[in-house]
């Protein structure tokens, strides 16, 4: 008999699922994700989201929880967006029960997340932590997502963070607020090269890192899974025609090439952002602890950004957590979650996944 536990990842632009199957101590995961921009379609959306997500999981014996859509601007204050976000989850899945990922990288109850939601808030960087924990007693996992950028060190099996929320992690380099689709190009650069010059851009939100990396041929059409600044199509053409925009010209103004030349500086200032981050856990972790410890990637940016701007900061051990948990390694916190809640050992080098499920 199949027992099966569901992993999720509740985010402000992406809701995240993993459905893990036990039948006779072996496990198969099952990943989905659903686009869910809460400050654009309503915090109400959210239990549509997930009754979707209910109804095709069959009965679960428990859930486990982690988010990060508590920083959305649908919510007042981060509290209240731990607090819907744990009311909507528990309405939802009412007679099953749940667990919350806390920064401490334990599960805890919903009640004891209501009274302390500041210690549930964000954690999902605890579960991918914990995953990573399972593969190498002592590594760094980076994960780079749609959004952000998530550096977690682990040492000995456990936890070995600064930071226990986006504001102190965003100050020890644990979070890089980056990311391989949403970041807008304004964020990156204040000016790009053009015709020998330097040209500063526009703050507009007219391009975003997703049309960078379609146009430099990192993310095929169908990974651009966000919605495009002009609401047009996730087309390389029209990818180009945004860029283009950021400097307040069109494709009949510069050229093709001039367009990629842009692409690709903004590419590296990106990925010297990501190394910024990196070098400030990587130094921390060399004073410190006098190691260097091998790293871990993860998420949609694993291939073009974690990996080298990892390189680039001299870490010469690193493996992709692709060629482990394959479409899982987009989506580990929800993973994690999921494993965690399970309450066993699962052999994660091991673990078959598939993507998608009925």
């Amino acid at each position: 008999m199949n027992v099966n536990y569901l992993g999720l990842d509740v985010g402000g632009a992406n809701l995240k699922a993993v459905l893990i199957e036990l039948s006779k101590g072996i496990a198969k995961a099952y990943t989905r994700s659903l686009y869910l921009p809460l400050w654009k379609v309503g915090k109400e959306k959210l239990m549509e989201a997930l009754n979707e997500l209910a109804s095709k999981a069959g009965e679960l014996k428990a859930v486990g929880l982690t988010m990060t859509a508590e920083l959305s601007d649908v919510y007042w204050c981060k509290r209240e967006g731990v607090h819907h976000v744990l009311n909507t989850v528990e309405r939802c899945f009412k007679d099953t029960e749940v667990k919350v990922v806390s920064v401490k990288g334990k599960l805890v109850s919903v009640e004891d997340a209501k009274k302390h939601p500041l210690e549930v808030a964000a954690a999902n960087w605890a579960a991918t932590g914990w995953v990573a924990s399972k593969l190498e007693k002592t590594c760094v996992v980076v994960d780079v997502g749609s959004t952000t950028t998530s550096i977690v060190p682990v040492i000995e099996g456990e936890l070995a963070v600064k930071g226990l929320n986006d504001l102190e992690k965003l100050m020890c380099g644990e979070l890089v607020y980056t990311g391989a689709l949403r970041t807008n190009v304004a964020a990156i650069v204040d000016k790009v090269p053009l015709r020998g010059g330097l040209i500063r851009v526009s703050s507009e939100l007219f391009a975003t890192s997703g049309d960078v990396h379609l146009i430099l041929g990192h993310i095929r059409e169908h990974e651009y899974t966000v919605d495009t600044a002009d609401g047009r199509e996730a087309t390389r053409r029209e990818a180009l025609a945004r860029l283009a925009r950021v400097v307040c010209a069109d494709l009949e103004l510069i050229s093709e090439e001039e367009v990629i030349s842009m692409a690709s500086f903004i590419y590296h200032r990106q990925l010297e952002a990501v190394a910024e981050g990196l070098l400030q856990v990587y130094s921390r972790l060399r004073t410190e602890k006098n190691i260097t410890p091998p790293a871990y990637t993860a998420g949609i940016g694993a291939k073009f950004l974690a990996e080298p701007a990892l390189r680039k900061i001299g870490v010469e051990r690193v493996f992709s957590l692709s060629e482990v948990i394959g479409a899982a390694s987009r989506m580990v916190p929800a993973l994690g979650a999921g494993l965690m809640a399970t309450g066993i050992e699962v052999d994660i080098k091991h673990l078959e996944v598939v993507e998608g499920w009925v």
